[in-house]
């Protein structure tokens, strides 16, 4: 569940303030009337975000035996790469995004585009639904469904809450040190996907394990107790992992510590000119 939470509070608190920047600028250049065509491109995502998401868990169902876990194992890893890949494009992106956006918003209300505006709206919610979804699917074959759903409604009930403080009252987060912490714990909850993802393969036999268990510690903590069901669906704990679930996990973590390196590397090229 506390995966479920995270996930959804950061892909719903990320959709909450691009809706608030939007309506935010229609209401300074006093355009409130064109909020409409703002409500209406969120809610038809949202719908489209919950079918897909539907979608999704039934083909997960309709699978059986050897098919289901490679499913599940492809769920995981594709999961994986994209809640990677946010997080990256998100540090990158970010503070570029409300700058562009205000842009956009601009423009297309000066010219009356209700289109453009329904477009705006409809992409951004439509886009974290749909990973949203994905990544619940995902969360889903590592917890109980009733706690990831429980969760993602818990989730996306404080953001819209969270959403609703940070546009209509003075109260203000601290976005940036938001984005830094669920990062942290999303790139765990990641790791942990890949894997459960190879784990599924290594029972579907398209991934040899190497060694079957390089290790066993499930008389100290069970995988399958309480503490241990909670690890598995937040870090991706496995008491007797194959060789290749633990390289895949360390590999893993080396890519994204080369990435983070390069990342900060690159971002002081960058600033160097600009201090000199």
């Amino acid at each position: 569940m506390i995966a479920a939470v995270v996930l959804a509070f950061r892909e719903g608190l990320e959709a909450a303030l691009i809706l608030g920047i939007v309506l935010g600028v229609l209401q300074r250049i006093h355009r409130a009337d064109q909020a409409r065509f703002v409500w209406m491109g969120a809610g038809v995502a949202t719908i489209l975000s919950l079918a897909g998401g539907v979608g999704l868990v039934a083909l997960g169902i309709s699978f059986e035996g050897e098919a289901e876990q490679i499913f599940e194992g492809t769920a995981m890893l594709l999961a994986a790469a994209v809640l990677t890949w946010m997080i990256f494009w998100m540090g990158r992106q970010g503070r570029a995004i409300q700058v562009d956006l205000e842009r956009d918003v601009r423009e297309a209300s000066s010219a009356r585009r209700g289109w453009a505006l329904f477009s705006l709206a409809f992409v951004a919610v439509l886009r974290e639904g749909i990973e949203l979804a994905l990544f619940l699917t995902a969360a889903a074959l590592t917890a109980t469904a009733v706690a990831t759903i429980v969760g993602g409604l818990i989730g996306l009930g404080a953001a819209a809450v969270a959403g609703w403080l940070l546009f209509a009252t003075t109260s203000r987060l601290d976005l940036r040190t938001f984005f830094r912490v669920t990062s942290v714990l999303l790139i765990l909850f990641a790791a942990g996907l890949v894997a459960h993802g190879v784990h599924e393969f290594n029972e579907a036999g398209l991934i040899p394990p190497g060694i079957e268990h390089v290790w066993d510690v499930n008389p100290i903590l069970d995988e399958n107790s309480g503490v241990g069901q909670v690890l598995k669906a937040l870090l991706g704990y496995n008491g007797n992992p194959s060789l290749t679930e633990v390289l895949a996990y360390a590999g893993y973590w080396a890519v994204i510590l080369v990435a983070v390196w390069y990342s900060r590397a690159r971002s002081e090229r960058v600033a160097a000119p600009a201090r000199g």
